[in-house]
């Protein structure tokens, strides 16, 4: 007889820390104090009847520390003892996972718990002890945490560097060259075998003048293979990132479908089905069985020169590695075969998850390089370039990132001792530039190196700050606001050691012995907060009002003349008059982005759906209705004269569905067709 669940959601969490108070009694061992969280009382009512009249409960939360403390949470609300529970966990939604995990149910694990409770009661001490601060001395509605102050620290940092940075002047020197009626590039080194930086136009004439009448003869040629090999299936961390550069998504966008991929998908007649296996993980590690499964799929679709080594990254300090890396759960669901049943951003992101997966099983790429050294006289120039001489992976998926490496061509056949033609001297100047700001997922690679929050934190970190109006974006860019700036410097100046990004990571490290069972959550709570204490009470006493500047709108107050100026309110930014209290004036804030409409030659503005997603308008709406998903660049297409647009990597495309015109950013970054604007955008410009 075939055994029947009956199946309840808690939908997330059932209890925590009361949203009025601390909720911690920091006299007594700093005990929680959790309550029901409120409209969740139906569901725990339902939870408790079904309950009731079943032999048996099972806990199938997420395999995590925070889905470890539902379960307890529930064990709670249930009557369940913690050490008589049946708590199942598994890290792909499929028959054969979800089966094998219910023959072994385990208790609660305590230490996952105790890690998670920890890191609740340290962030509740951090935000209920700063928050109130910037109230007082800043202004209401403000938000201060660990994980995500240190993500500000970050960004105004880069903002600093930024602003600190001055440019220096350089310059390259380049031989236009030929060899048997080949023409190629080669650029200035040195001196007699010694590197010599070019700083001005004198520096470079002067080298022209001595090369010129001497003969350019190939010193040396060096000819290697190269093996590219191909990269790790996804972490949280890193699939954050490739979905920004591949497919120009928000974190929390990306993090979003991850979850309907993973919570399953109708797929017709099989049914609801879990596509890829647990997204929140910082390990590249996979199941042995889905090595297998991957690599006769690359021998049936390629053939067996394309199947790679096996290999296992090496984890890096820090790394929980609780869960597999994110894969599909099968691989024989090719992302073609699901798309009539997937939504386009389901499709989208399935498609780079499965993709960077097989490629992972997949055989490196393997380039023809030719490397060689020229001498004029007494100065040496050097050339370079690669042919693909086996693509291996690269048939399937491509890694990109923020800064790609430029292709270089091939260079002729060159022999050494070979008389070289020079056609040219080319002299260019250049200058250096600043560290570029962050992008959602630049910050998330940043955040991960140092240790900064964990892959469940990364995405619910950086809407805060966004949410906040700590950083806004430019150009999918993060740049800190004059608030977010304010509120950092304050931080950091009376609470330096709790802004300290090593503090932070070390904080990750001790949350993670506690998980180990090698610390008490107790100890570690009372270290941090006893000088924590000390230095808040001393902010409260020192610290006088800060006040904000006003930023200048620009214009003048129609009703007093008086100038107007942009101040952020509970619904975003907005213009008011500089008299206020006497004049009450206000005006919405139109972000203008410097592009004429390209219907009606208005001005087109920065806007916000009621999701939180970014588009284009016309300020003329709703007179005029030109609407776009994609910033605008003022350029027409010279294929077929609609507006061309920005895409992933700062690259250009044609906004019409179905025209083909491309424009490469560096590197040669392409990017999938344009959207459609929908009834989200419309409904926001009417609301």
């Amino acid at each position: 007889m075939k055994r029947k669940y009956d199946v309840a959601a808690s939908l997330g969490h059932v209890r925590d820390l009361p949203k009025s108070q601390m909720g911690v009694d920091v006299d007594d061992g700093f005990k929680p104090r959790y309550i029901n969280i409120r409209g969740k009382g139906e569901v725990i009512k339902k939870l408790r009847e079904m309950a009731r009249t079943a032999p048996a409960v099972y806990l199938a939360t997420d395999p995590d520390r925070e889905g470890e403390a539902i379960s307890w949470h529930l064990c709670q609300v249930l009557g369940i003892q913690p050490s008589e529970a049946r708590r199942v966990t598994f890290h792909e939604i499929t028959e054969e996972a979800v089966t094998e995990a219910f023959k072994h149910p385990r208790p609660i694990d305590q230490n996952l718990v105790d890690a998670q409770q920890a890191r609740r009661i340290l962030d509740r001490l951090v935000g209920y002890s700063l928050s109130p601060l910037l109230w007082h001395k800043v202004k209401k509605g403000l938000s201060a945490g660990r994980v995500q102050s240190a993500a500000l620290r970050l960004v105004c940092q880069r903002e600093k560097e930024i602003e600190e940075f001055k440019r220096e002047e350089y310059w390259t020197l380049d031989a236009k060259l030929e060899s048997a009626g080949e023409v190629f590039l080669a650029r200035y080194y040195g001196t007699e075998g010694k590197k010599v930086d070019l700083r001005s136009r004198a520096d470079a004439d002067e080298i022209i003048a001595s090369v010129k009448g001497e003969p350019f003869i190939v010193k040396s040629v060096e000819q290697k293979e190269k093996r590219r090999y191909a990269p790790f299936p996804f972490t949280t961390s890193t699939l954050q990132q490739e979905a920004s550069r591949h497919l120009g998504f928000s974190v929390k966008r990306t993090m979003a479908v991850a979850q309907t991929l993973y919570e399953g998908v109708n797929l017709g007649k099989e049914g609801p089905r879990g596509l890829i296996t647990y997204m929140r993980t910082d390990s590249t590690r996979v199941s042995e069985a889905s090595v297998a499964q991957a690599r006769a799929l690359i021998l049936e679709k390629f053939g067996r020169e394309y199947i790679g080594p096996v290999r296992q990254a090496k984890e890096g300090p820090g790394v929980q590695g609780a869960h597999e890396a994110i894969r599909p759960t099968d691989v024989s669901r090719t992302p073609e075969s699901l798309k009539q049943d997937l939504s386009p951003d389901q499709y989208r992101l399935y498609s780079l998850i499965w993709k960077r997966f097989v490629a992972s099983q997949m055989a490196p790429a393997v380039y023809d390089t030719i490397s060689a050294e020229i001498e004029a006289g007494r100065h040496l120039f050097k050339a370079g370039g690669q042919r693909l001489k086996f693509d291996g992976f690269t048939r399937v998926y491509t890694e990109r990132t923020d800064d790609p490496e430029k292709d270089t061509p091939p260079l002729p056949a060159l022999r050494e001792g070979e008389v070289l033609i020079l056609r040219d001297l080319l002299p260019a100047q250049h200058f250096t530039e600043p560290p570029p700001r962050y992008t959602e997922a630049s910050l998330v690679k940043a955040m991960e190196e140092r240790g900064i929050g964990r892959p469940s934190t990364y995405a619910p970190t950086i809407s805060v700050l966004l949410e906040r109006d700590y950083v806004t974006k430019e150009k999918k860019k993060l740049v800190p606001t004059e608030l977010g700036r304010m509120v950092d410097k304050l931080l950091v100046e009376n609470f330096p050691s709790v802004l300290d990004l090593d503090f932070t990571r070390e904080m990750e490290e001790k949350l993670d012995k506690i998980e180990a069972g090698e610390g008490h959550w107790q100890t570690v709570v009372r270290e941090f907060w006893e000088p924590f204490k000390a230095l808040v009470d001393k902010a409260e006493e020192s610290l006088g009002r800060q006040e904000l500047p006003e930023e200048p709108a620009g214009v003048n107050c129609d009703v007093c003349g008086k100038p107007m100026v942009i101040r952020t309110g509970r619904f975003g930014k907005f213009i008011a008059c500089s008299g206020y209290p006497e004049c009450k004036n206000t005006k919405p804030f139109l972000d203008k982005i410097g592009v004429p409409c390209p219907k009606c030659g208005g001005d087109l503005v920065r806007r916000r759906s009621k999701k939180g997603r970014e588009f284009f308008s016309c300020v003329n709406y709703p007179t005029c209705d030109f609407l776009s998903w994609s910033r605008p660049v003022g350029r027409n297409c010279p294929v077929c004269g609609e507006p061309l647009v920005e895409g992933p990597g700062n690259a250009v495309r044609c906004s019409r569905k179905g025209c083909d015109y491309r424009e490469k950013a560096a590197g040669g970054k392409s990017f999938p067709a344009p959207e459609t604007p929908k009834e989200d955008a419309a409904n926001s410009l009417e609301n």
